[in-house]
């Protein structure tokens, strides 16, 4: 008999989700029967009913709602779910509280790590709940975290990275950024792709390039909402690299844009699992520097498949910046190896793979 699962997630935004779904097109070819409760939509419903899988036009719309939870824990019921696998915290509350008293086992998604503490009430209705039953984390640094907190059960936090295909990036031609943006034809492009927040730390990324020596054709692209704030205005004014800053706002073509870079450099200093943006440039053969902290270091092998380097350490980073600028032959080389480590560490395949050994190891418990 087929193993019930029950998905509850949000797949509006085909190209961020797609790892994520892609798990459960997986699923469905190895037998699993998958349900998955989400918005109709959008062109992950469409492509998940041709898989075979069940799509529920329903998306829970309030964390606290006891009409939300009964509906889910309806269709646990009429339907004998053997798995339910909540991907957001509406989910996660719903579907917890759903689940009480029936003998469906609870699986949560942890993304990064940071902000759950057992002193903090609200995490006893999540992740340190004791209903739940395992915890898929994005990165062995989010299991590490988790452990960290939970009282007891510690066992219940996976890793279990959500994998790419390298086929999804065969087809992104590199955009002209010197048509697009005006930059140099000759210029070393270096790229961050991110909603500006504290966390990604892209005003160490700015000292570095104030540090750089004004005859290295460096140029940078910062793509995202929210990069050109004040603080970030006002360190590149300290220096004399402004015109070589390009504030591109949200793109709908990152993956072009990544394609045509040189360098993705991600100076995040906590809170991240492995970024799907650092992914797909390796994906693309881009090779990234990236900061040591937990979550995205496992991403990058330093010297064969990147470069990594001290979190908050300008000094360090526009070190790292000049060694593939003053070196082409090996910043090529690391780019390539790139495509290779995310084609043999972190496929599509061995997340569907594993998270089917996960559901099958809950079920014989």
């Amino acid at each position: 008999m087929s193993v019930k699962v029950l998905v509850i997630s949000k797949y509006t935004d085909y190209h961020s989700t797609r790892p994520e779904a892609s798990i459960f097109h997986g699923l469905a070819k190895c037998g699993f029967k998958i349900f998955i409760m989400t918005r109709r939509d959008s062109k992950h419903a469409e492509e998940f009913e041709k898989s075979g899988i069940t799509v529920i036009d329903y998306q829970p719309a309030k964390k606290f709602d006891r009409k939300e939870s009964q509906y889910i824990r309806k269709f646990i019921i009429e339907n004998d779910i053997d798995i339910v696998h909540l991907f957001n915290g509406k989910a996660i509350i719903n579907g917890i509280r759903a689940a009480r008293g029936l003998k469906v086992k609870v699986v949560l998604y942890r993304g990064y790590a940071g902000n759950i503490n057992w002193w903090d009430p609200t995490a006893y209705l999540k992740f340190l709940h004791p209903r739940v039953d395992a915890i898929f984390c994005n990165s062995k640094g989010v299991e590490d975290y988790l452990r960290s907190k939970l009282i007891c059960g510690k066992h219940k936090a996976v890793t279990i990275n959500k994998g790419h295909d390298l086929h999804w990036y065969d087809n992104n031609p590199p955009t002209n950024l010197h048509k697009e943006f005006g930059i140099p034809e000759d210029a070393f492009v270096l790229i961050n792709i991110a909603n500006n927040r504290r966390m990604k730390g892209i005003p160490y990324l700015l000292e570095a390039l104030n540090s750089l020596p004004e005859e290295a054709n460096i140029h940078l692209l910062l793509v995202g909402r929210d990069m050109d704030t004040p603080e970030n205005l006002a360190i590149l004014k300290k220096g004399t690299k402004e015109e070589r800053v390009h504030f591109t706002g949200f793109r709908n073509d990152v993956l072009n844009i990544v394609a045509a870079s040189d360098v993705f450099v991600l100076p995040s200093i906590k809170g991240e699992s492995i970024t799907k943006s650092v992914i797909e440039s390796m994906s693309l053969g881009t090779p990234a520097i990236i900061s040591d902290i937990p979550g995205n270091v496992e991403l990058v092998e330093d010297g064969k498949s990147g470069l990594v380097f001290p979190s908050k350490n300008s000094n360090a980073l526009s070190v790292a910046i000049l060694k593939l600028y003053n070196d082409r032959e090996l910043c090529n080389r690391l780019g390539n190896n790139a495509r290779k480590h995310i084609a043999e560490n972190l496929s599509n395949i061995q997340t569907i793979e594993k998270t089917a050994q996960l559901y099958q190891q809950l079920l014989s418990i």
